[in-house]
């Protein structure tokens, strides 16, 4: 078992103290996290134990360097990988699927998983907008969709033409810091509202935009490769209207309501798992933006021609995240062939089709209130944020980045990797207090090889931007979004039928700095701080 290597790769660290000879662990105070002292108490990272010439100083820290990376290796046996299952359900609060009554679901990207061959037609055909209706250069038609190029939750800085990249170059890091005043802060008020927009800086959440964060920066980069004035917030609201032009006039609905089997994915687990609730008793409603005629397509393909026996309440066109706040706009019904009618709603009835609404209405009709109404979405503002925060529902937010990403997770490469970068990192915090010119030669080339490393583990998930869910050492502010609007997280929907009805969901107690209970980089360099390291080998 990969615990029980791992517990036996440490405690023969313990016992040896990574100098191939029995002893006790360390207690000495000049290790950050060791103990009071004791009789001939040694910590392997003091320089007080170190040789005092300066070349046996180099060897003696390329000889800890070596010792790391045998230990590296022995605590990472084969079976440590591919320990994440992409199907699984994280929880970033504990949650009893008992407790819940009622399931919400949206529909775009929640209940129809949408191919990523769609993403090259959204961005050609506003491509084709920009040049055709708003009289962009004919140059722009040479560039073609770049899959790999953007990822979801990046902003943009519609003053500063982006920042870490201008169009499709990089910028170099200085020349970022001095476009923001010398600092890398950016102050709040410029970062983000509620919903992820500032004054000057917007933030990209969900999976529609990510060829709109393409077409921006070929647009950039085409205006600046042929040295052509423009004014950078025209451009943006150019571009991001043509995107929208695309979702308005009904193209992106033609595309897929043709080739249903192209570009819907998952359709029969969507069915197993609305008819799974049901069939446990549970109430179901339907939220969305989308018009019903191109819903109820979907939704025949996907379910059948039945579907909306499944739900309790069915809404479309419902203008969120408006309709979270917005207590004006009263709900109207829809006949078979999608014409509104004009009477007064007093009552939301199984099988008829609503239109616009607000969610003080829906609350007052249903009276499906706090947390047994469990409500499903892939945008963590528009779909999940105001219903945690204000209303006080459970929330399940649709990830489908977070299968392939748990892959890389857990590919060896990635795991020596990080492992390593880790343990490097120990070494330098615990090394540097040897100051001498063969010492900072030393130390200066592990700084190298440990900027190599991040990144190496970095282009592992994105060449340009990493990993939606962290920046090197930091979560990202997408993943900070991630865990403040939702209990749950999964790559689809149809993760649900691999748990019960009634599970509990349990989050892992993810360390502070202050009360890791065991860092690699402490384990590696003997400094241990706790004696549970049985137990430590099952925390995820």
């Amino acid at each position: 078992m990969a615990g029980a290597g791992l517990r036996a790769a440490a405690r023969r660290w313990l016992l040896c103290g990574g100098h191939g000879g029995p002893r006790a662990a360390s207690t000495s105070p000049s290790c950050p996290g060791c103990g009071p002292p004791g009789p001939g108490a040694h910590c392997p990272s003091t320089p007080r134990s170190a040789p005092a010439d300066s070349a046996d100083l180099s060897a003696h820290l390329w000889a800890r360097y070596q010792d790391m990376r045998r230990l590296v290796h022995d605590l990472l046996p084969p079976e440590v990988c591919s320990l994440l299952n992409p199907a699984a359900i994280y929880a970033n609060n504990e949650i009893s699927l008992s407790d819940v009554e009622v399931y919400g679901f949206d529909y775009d990207y929640t209940l129809a998983q949408y191919a990523d061959a769609l993403h090259p037609e959204i961005f050609n055909a506003a491509r084709d907008i920009l040049v055709e209706h708003y009289k962009y250069p004919e140059g722009i038609r040479k560039y073609d969709y770049d899959p790999s190029f953007a990822i979801r939750g990046l902003h943009y800085d519609i003053q500063k033409l982006g920042t870490a990249y201008r169009g499709l170059q990089p910028v170099p890091d200085d020349e970022v810091i001095d476009l923001y005043g010398g600092t890398q802060h950016i102050p709040l008020y410029q970062m983000s509202g509620f919903y992820g927009k500032g004054p000057s800086i917007k933030q990209f959440m969900d999976i529609f935009s990510l060829p709109e964060m393409a077409l921006l920066s070929c647009v950039v980069d085409y205006f600046l490769g042929h040295g052509l004035e423009f004014d950078q917030v025209h451009l943006y609201k150019d571009v991001t209207d043509a995107i929208r032009d695309v979702h308005v006039k009904g193209l992106m609905y033609q595309w897929i309501e043709q080739d249903m089997e192209k570009y819907i994915l998952r359709g029969d687990e969507t069915f197993a798992v609305l008819s799974r609730l049901v069939s446990h008793g549970k109430q179901l409603f339907l939220i969305t933006n989308s018009p019903f005629s191109f819903v109820d397509k979907g939704m025949r393909h996907m379910v059948g021609p039945d579907w909306r026996q499944l739900f309790d309440v069915v809404i479309v066109q419902a203008d969120k995240p408006n309709f979270f706040t917005d207590r004006r706009k009263p709900f109207r019904k829809l006949d078979e062939k999608g014409s509104l009618h004009w009477d007064r709603i007093t009552r939301l009835e199984k099988g008829k089709i609503y239109r616009q609404g607000n969610l003080f209405d829906f609350l007052r009709l249903t009276e499906w209130r706090g947390p047994r109404v469990l409500y499903f979405g892939d945008h963590l503002y528009s779909d999940l944020a105001d219903l945690m925060l204000r209303h006080g529902w459970r929330t399940g937010a649709i990830i489908p980045e977070l299968e392939r990403e748990i892959r890389i997770i857990n590919t060896e490469q990635y795991m020596h990797s990080l492992t390593w970068q880790q343990a490097l990192t120990g070494l330098l915090e615990r090394m540097q207090t040897y100051q001498d010119a063969e010492s900072r030669q030393v130390l200066a080339t592990w700084m190298k090889e440990r900027q190599e490393l991040r990144c190496i583990t970095k282009a592992l998930f994105n060449a340009q931007f990493g990993s939606i869910f962290r920046t090197f050492h930091n979560p990202t502010y997408f993943s900070r979004r991630l865990v403040r609007f939702s209990d749950l997280y999964m790559a689809s929907l149809s993760c649900l039928l691999n748990y019960r009805v009634d599970f509990t969901f349990y989050p892992r107690r993810t360390p502070l700095q202050h009360e890791a209970p065991l860092w690699m980089d402490q384990l590696c360099t003997g400094c241990m701080k706790t004696p549970f390291l049985g137990d430590m080998a099952h925390i995820r």
